[in-house]
């Protein structure tokens, strides 16, 4: 089977735009092409990542829309919905099409508009997610995250003010992102002295909602050359879904499909964790790095607040985690997020990353969607 190649790829601003989905869409899908020198009509396959157009908006039938606006007709299309896992399941998809052989030339753009609607509201509808059981008791993600948090602390003899650390440290990523929704650093007395979420958890420990795109262009290897000198590889890819009722789990500290999609992705691109030079993970809480960070096998099980608190992961730390400033500081545009984490990798695997660069030949990234129900985690390495 022929590599995979990612040629080009894009981000929109994310925070609040004054934009609806297809004008979100559209930005991203255009300046990735732009980014690659391809044409609209070199597209063969066109993917939306998209949790809840409908839902938000009242706008469905989004790709044949953005296939449209880019004058990307005849083009295939198809909206990948896994809730806020969209954006890896689309990255997945889009590698699928090619490396089938279906596609030489897919386009993958991700985006989300939420900002219009009440936090009440947009809670309402990603909680929507959970199991009905779960949802009918009034159970929201940031509910579990709390419950969790709690668990992680008094288990593994945790500091509350590990958790504080990687917002710290988000946040101080996010000021070198010019596309991050916060572009500002906070301190650890703000974050610890926060308003409570969840307890333990507080306002800081939390993504924002958020409005964005993001876009990747994926081709065979040999239909990369054509075009450029300067590409990446998927090099390994997995998915894998975990119980839809998080207390069925024999332990709710350990996400089974991180586990499961990560072993995937390892094997097929030949590495292991510690061949891994930077990672963009989902820390749509606080508490959501330290476990998959575990998962992931960069840290043994309860010792990933361990390597925090150790600069283990800041930028110039041996593994540099959630350099674009992670969903906590960039944002979290529930289609976009999976595909913005693979953007950021890209950069980072191809020296482009600006004054968030660190020495990164081969990177990795995980979007985790609910509450790790499912999960795709994405390799990519420069190209060689």
């Amino acid at each position: 089977m022929e590599r995979v190649a990612i040629i080009g790829a894009s981000m929109t601003q994310f925070g609040q735009r004054d934009a609806w989905i297809r004008e979100l869409l559209a930005e991203a899908g255009s300046a990735c092409l732009d980014d690659a020198g391809v044409a609209a009509d070199a597209v063969k396959h066109l993917y939306v990542s998209n949790m809840a157009s409908g839902e938000f908006e009242g706008q469905t039938g989004v790709p044949n829309a953005l296939a449209h606006d880019l004058a990307a007709v005849p083009a295939y299309t198809a909206r990948i919905d896994q809730t806020s896992a969209s954006g890896g399941a689309g990255v997945y998809a889009a590698w699928q099409s090619v490396a089938s052989g279906a596609s030489d030339m897919t386009l993958l753009v991700g985006g989300e508009r939420m900002t219009h609607k009440t936090t009440a509201e947009a809670t309402d509808v990603i909680a929507s997610l959970t199991h009905p059981a779960e949802y009918k008791h009034g159970v929201t993600l940031p509910s579990f995250a709390g419950l969790t948090a709690r668990h992680y602390l008094e288990t593994y003899d945790a500091p509350r003010e590990a958790l504080g650390r990687v917002a710290v440290k988000n946040h101080s990523n996010g000021v070198d992102n010019p596309h991050a929704q916060f572009q500002k650093e906070v301190d650890l007395d703000t974050v610890l002295e926060s308003p409570i979420v969840a307890d333990p958890l507080r306002l800081y420990d939390f993504c924002p909602i958020t409005d964005g795109s993001a876009g990747l262009l994926l081709c065979p290897e040999s239909v990369a050359r054509e075009y450029t000198d300067e590409y990446a590889v998927v090099s390994g890819i997995g998915g894998a879904t975990d119980t839809h009722v998080v207390h069925e789990r024999a332990d709710p500290t350990t996400m089974g499909g991180v586990v499961n999609s990560s072993e995937e992705a390892y094997r097929m691109a030949d590495v292991g964790p510690d061949d891994v030079d930077v990672a963009e993970l989902h820390d749509m809480f606080t508490i959501l790095e330290f476990l998959q960070s575990e998962d992931l096998g960069f840290f043994e099980k309860g010792e990933g607040w361990k390597a925090v608190e150790a600069g283990v992961t800041d930028r110039d730390g041996d593994l540099p985690i959630n350099t674009s400033g992670g969903l906590k500081s960039k944002g979290h545009p529930l289609g976009a997020s999976g595909v913005a984490q693979v953007y950021e990798v890209y950069k980072q695997v191809l020296g482009d990353a600006g004054a968030r660069q660190v020495d990164a030949g081969t990177g990795l990234a995980c979007n985790v969607g609910g509450f790790g129900n499912c999960v795709t985690t994405t390799i990519l390495e420069g190209a060689v």
